[in-house]
């Protein structure tokens, strides 16, 4: 029987397929690839943090601000001229001075004016961030915000719309003011003007929205209501 010749180790480790190398390079070389770093993927949840934390620090709500009495709009005027010194001014959507248009009487002319409906304060649409907050808290005549231990506290959504429906009448409906109406129901008045003048009685009813009073006077010995003008009425 005749010996087959044996090939050299060194001629059967040279004949292994190198593609099974080469596949296994390639893969181990994509799977390095894909792997995200450990660096990577702290850098992203930081950009993320980052992110999510400037979309906080950029929300608008409104805040009051409690300022010098009588002092009002000069404080107003003082606070946006300071934020936008600082190249703040658009953190501060607006600054407003509380206030609604009322109607009076007197000699016999009416006359409208603005009344504040809350004296000593400011309401401010802006964002609260370190900035902003030291630039209000730097503006002379402002004490502070409102708030639990001093924290800015935005105001409820129904305390807004009350503030902006006084300040912000509806356009298609002309300004007249709220009468401002001194007796209440059940009060001793007298009338001052019109065809029941120097007549007195007592209050029966008084319609605010339309500005009229009713009166109940003494006419040949019957009490009877009448109907009149606010500003034709006057306390006793």
């Amino acid at each position: 029987m005749t010996d087959e010749p044996q090939q050299p180790e060194e001629e059967l480790r040279d004949a292994e397929p190198q593609g099974a190398e080469e596949s296994a390079g390639e893969s181990s070389a994509g799977d390095v690839q894909d792997a995200p770093t450990g660096g990577d993927a702290a850098s992203t949840a930081a950009s993320g943090e980052t992110e999510a934390a400037g979309q906080e620090e950029e929300r608008f709500d409104w805040y009051i601000l409690k300022v010098a009495s009588n002092r009002e709009e000069s404080v107003r005027d003082a606070l946006l001229r300071r934020a936008k010194i600082e190249g703040l001014e658009h953190y501060f959507d607006e600054v407003i001075v509380p206030t609604e248009t009322i109607s009076e009487y007197k000699n016999g002319k009416r006359r409208t004016k603005k009344q504040k409906i809350w004296p000593g304060y400011l309401v401010a649409h802006m964002v609260i961030n370190d900035d902003t907050w030291f630039v209000v808290r730097e503006t002379p005549g402002i004490g502070d915000f409102t708030g639990a231990a001093g924290r800015p506290t935005p105001m409820q959504k129904h305390e807004v719309e009350r503030v902006l429906a006084l300040v912000r009448p509806p356009s298609e409906k002309p300004d007249k003011g709220r009468p401002v109406i001194s007796f209440k129901a059940g009060d001793r008045v007298k009338i001052n003007e019109g065809t029941f003048q120097n007549f007195e009685g007592h209050v029966e009813a008084i319609d605010e929205a339309n500005g009229l009073v009713t009166v109940m006077i003494n006419i040949f010995g019957r009490s009877t209501p009448v109907e009149l003008p606010y500003w034709q009425v006057e306390a006793v």
